[in-house]
């Protein structure tokens, strides 16, 4: 097929040669043996710390080390196909709201890019050591923070951490993001009971918990998170700092029941993580080949539900949606989830990453034998 872009949209989608540009068309690209793609989006990072588990001792608040590595942190997956991105900051403590503007200034060094949003993460909001939190919280949100998030499990009091967070919300009209193990199944219905019906939404996550739960307990709990329209969003790469947890949400399990599940990285090489590579499609590839989804499902998990979750357009390859794109090598969504190692990366409707990789062999008679493709533009002596 031939695409073509214009205005950061698709114009036109037709069979291959029939939309030649002529004098005036733009720069084209040629992605014969690629697969296009609606372009990922995280819809759970670290910004504040991420890339910081080789530095050695405690992690660096220092506003100039949070920019840059938040900046390399988004450009990392930037170069994976993710074109939009959720990252959550803390907020209070000895750091206050610093590392929170140092991410937003990313967010502005970053424009034309990616896009880049923020979630205030406070540590503690109940009792007389909450009060300083939750004003550190609102602060966040008249700062530029757009999600309100945090980790109910550390309070004393989760369920007053959750009222004080979907309050925040409700008075600026901010979705909501929270890290929960979802263990407890009581404390995961009152969440859900708060959660339901509050606009623009609530996204909980990793809530790799659940997948201890007996099969009924967890089955009613998919149900009521189903009924109050929660987002789950799981860490098939690893955990985070969030919770203490480090399992996979029962994904089949919440998708048969009405739960949009999505997929995030969590975090990227930091001490929760020092692996974590961030790569949305290495999430949907452990969705397929871990947790039985099939490709399209586990590839919509970091695309079309991550992208909803975000409250972002949807992105179709067809005329008229947004020119959000990923070119992957490959024929089959199989076999772009199996080695997805060359990538082309659209955002806004220019390209703004490209990774290549060529893997070549040394002369082979099987090879030559059998016609098999090669990738390399010449042996290996």
């Amino acid at each position: 097929m031939d695409v073509r872009l214009g205005g950061g949209r698709i114009e036109a989608v037709g069979t291959a040669g029939s939309l030649g540009g002529g004098r005036n068309s733009g720069a084209r690209v040629d992605l014969t043996g690629y697969l296009l793609l609606p372009a990922p989006a995280e819809s759970h990072a670290h910004a504040d710390t991420a890339l910081s588990a080789d530095d050695g001792g405690p992690v660096s608040y220092d506003p100039r080390d949070v920019q840059r590595r938040a900046t390399e942190a988004a450009l990392l997956q930037l170069g994976h196909g993710a074109t939009a991105l959720r990252a959550h900051v803390r907020v209070g403590d000895v750091q206050g709201l610093s590392a929170l503007e140092a991410v937003l200034q990313a967010r502005r060094s970053l424009r034309g890019l990616a896009e880049l949003t923020t979630v205030a993460v406070p540590r503690v909001l109940t009792g007389l050591a909450g009060a300083e939190g939750l004003a550190m919280l609102r602060d966040a949100v008249k700062m530029g923070a757009s999600v309100v998030g945090g980790c109910p499990d550390l309070d004393p009091d989760p369920t007053g951490y959750a009222e004080a967070v979907l309050d925040v919300a409700s008075e600026h009209g901010c979705p909501v993001d929270l890290h929960t193990d979802a263990a407890d199944p009581a404390r995961l219905a009152r969440l859900a009971a708060m959660a339901g019906g509050l606009r623009p939404g609530v996204t909980l996550g990793p809530c790799g918990g659940l997948d201890g739960l007996p099969a009924d307990v967890a089955s009613r709990a998919a149900d009521q998170l189903a009924a109050a329209g929660v987002t789950v969003v799981c860490l098939p790469q690893g955990g985070c700092g969030g919770v203490d947890g480090r399992g996979t949400a029962p994904v089949r399990l919440l998708r048969a029941a009405g739960v949009r599940v999505t997929a995030g990285s969590g975090a990227l090489r930091d001490v929760s993580n020092p692996v974590g590579r961030g790569d949305p499609l290495e999430a949907a590839y452990l969705l397929a080949s871990r947790y039985g989804l099939r490709p399209e499902d586990a590839y919509d998990s970091v695309s079309s539900a991550a992208r909803a979750a975000l409250g972002l357009p949807e992105v179709r390859v067809e005329a008229g949606f947004p020119a959000e794109l990923l070119a992957v090598r490959g024929e089959q969504l199989s076999g772009a989830l199996s080695l997805a190692y060359s990538r082309i990366v659209v955002h806004r409707g220019r390209v703004v990453a490209r990774t290549s990789a060529v893997r070549e062999y040394c002369n082979s008679a099987a090879a030559a034998e059998l016609g098999l493709p090669r990738q390399g533009r010449g042996a290996v002596s």
